[in-house]
């Protein structure tokens, strides 16, 4: 395939019952833009919220979202369909930075996070990813994206007590929105959720628009320069393993509904992601990620052309580029983010839990059992420990001893022969015959 251009899919115009359009195929272009378009909208709410929540400046995290958007598409090669918005898991670990440095800091940890992610997408794709799935199988995985999300919890609370009413209208649209409308707008619900609350907000008069009206129409967003705090790096070291779960769980779902084998994608992926967040860190923007909204998105449409996505990312950088949309979007007020936030940590505990089913995750094996009891604690509870200048809290233990805990009782069950296992025929002499016979019968 070209690494520019994009063939077009059959007439250009609709897509057959059973097929899809491919990485490398397009529509015709206006379909094309009102897909890229709608990929837009898809991640909207989302992409905002972590800026919002977080006081950095929405329009220059939508620009780095779209500079980041740009250069996965790049690195790629166009062979990966994908929008990178803000990731929900530097919250914790941006709040926590800038309450102990400020937001200079906060940011020199949004970079480093970056870099590590790009240093594993380089080996990854020198050396392959199965040492991805051995470090981190499915119960370590499933339960640092839950501790992540559990862990914010009274973070949605305390917008939530910003204004109780507004709050409560914002999360009962979300719910009903969800389960009221099918396709897109059901998958919009979040988004549409939040724009019935702060109408509410408007009504309650708790909207100030004066930065609105003083804003300019076009203008470069605020960038803001990071500094480095050795003290803040234990919080966002745990991010990496997230970004990668995200990553991973991105290429190979892309790769069961194109029908694509794309795991030599995965290491440019991640390197992708890693120089998207480095360069986010670098000027004043939130971390990058995959985005399951967009995944919806193309489930729903069966377009997974990247041409969708370059229309996306042009889309955001133009919106970026208006300091009065900007302004605009900061003025969603505290209730609004408590009824939006309830639903979206909860949802990023779930998605964790939902990693354990999907893989069939055994909790009756007391090591897997053990693992994730004492890092959802470690994370919920918000443990923390202070070694010199560094601080570690929950996110950071929990991350630590969901793996070390893991691997700790696997090697043990192992050695003493107490491990609750399934057992391999290989790795049982005579097996491999055993299973040749029952194959027969």
């Amino acid at each position: 395939m070209s690494s520019i251009g994009w063939r077009v899919h059959g007439d250009g115009r609709q897509v057959s019952p059973g097929t899809v359009v491919g990485p490398d195929e397009r529509l015709s272009w206006p379909r094309t833009i009102g897909i890229g378009m709608q990929h837009v909208v898809a991640m909207f709410g989302a992409t905002f919220l972590v800026p919002l929540i977080t006081g950095l400046p929405p329009a220059t995290t939508l620009f780095f979202s779209a500079v980041g958007t740009s250069i996965f598409l790049l690195i790629t090669r166009n062979r990966l369909p994908s929008y990178l918005g803000s990731s929900f898991a530097f919250l914790a670990p941006i709040a926590a930075a800038k309450a102990q440095g400020g937001m200079a800091v906060a940011l020199g940890g949004v970079m480093i996070t970056g870099v590590l992610l790009a240093v594993v997408g380089l080996v990854v794709h020198l050396a392959g990813s199965r040492w991805i799935d051995i470090v981190m199988p499915p119960v370590v995985t499933g339960t640092i994206v839950a501790l992540i999300g559990l862990n914010l919890a009274p973070v949605a609370w305390t917008n939530v007590q910003a204004s109780p009413i507004t709050a409560m209208v914002t999360l009962f649209a979300i719910i009903l929105i969800t389960v009221f409308f099918r396709g897109i707008v059901g998958r919009l619900a979040i988004l549409l959720g939040v724009l019935v609350g702060y109408a509410v907000a408007v009504i309650r008069g708790e909207i100030d628009f004066t930065s609105v009206e003083a804003a300019g129409w076009v203008g470069l967003p605020h960038f803001t320069a990071p500094s480095f705090d050795l003290a803040v790096l234990g919080l966002f070291i745990p991010v990496v393993f997230v970004l990668i779960a995200e990553n991973v769980g991105h290429v190979k779902s892309v790769a069961a509904m194109t029908g694509k084998d794309l795991d030599p994608m995965i290491g440019r992926a991640l390197l992708a992601d890693g120089l998207a967040t480095t360069l986010a860190g670098a000027g004043g923007g939130s971390g990058t990620t995959t985005y399951a909204e967009n995944i919806g998105v193309m489930a729903a449409t069966r377009v997974y052309s990247t041409a969708a996505y370059w229309v996306a990312a042009a889309t955001a950088l133009v919106l970026s580029l208006s300091p009065k949309f900007g302004e605009l979007i900061a003025t969603i007020p505290g209730g609004v983010l408590g009824g939006a936030t309830t639903v979206l940590y909860g949802m990023i505990g779930i998605l964790g839990a939902r990693i354990w089913v999907q893989n069939k995750v055994d909790f009756s094996d007391p090591v897997n059992l053990t693992t994730a009891a004492v890092a959802l604690i470690v994370g919920i509870a918000n443990y923390s420990w202070t070694a010199g200048d560094v601080r570690f809290e929950g996110i950071a233990l929990g991350t630590a001893a969901a793996i070390g805990i893991y691997h700790l009782m696997r090697s043990i069950a192992r050695w003493r022969g107490t491990t609750a296992e399934p057992v391999s025929p290989a790795s049982v002499p005579g097996g491999d015959e055993l299973e040749r016979q029952s194959d027969r019968h």
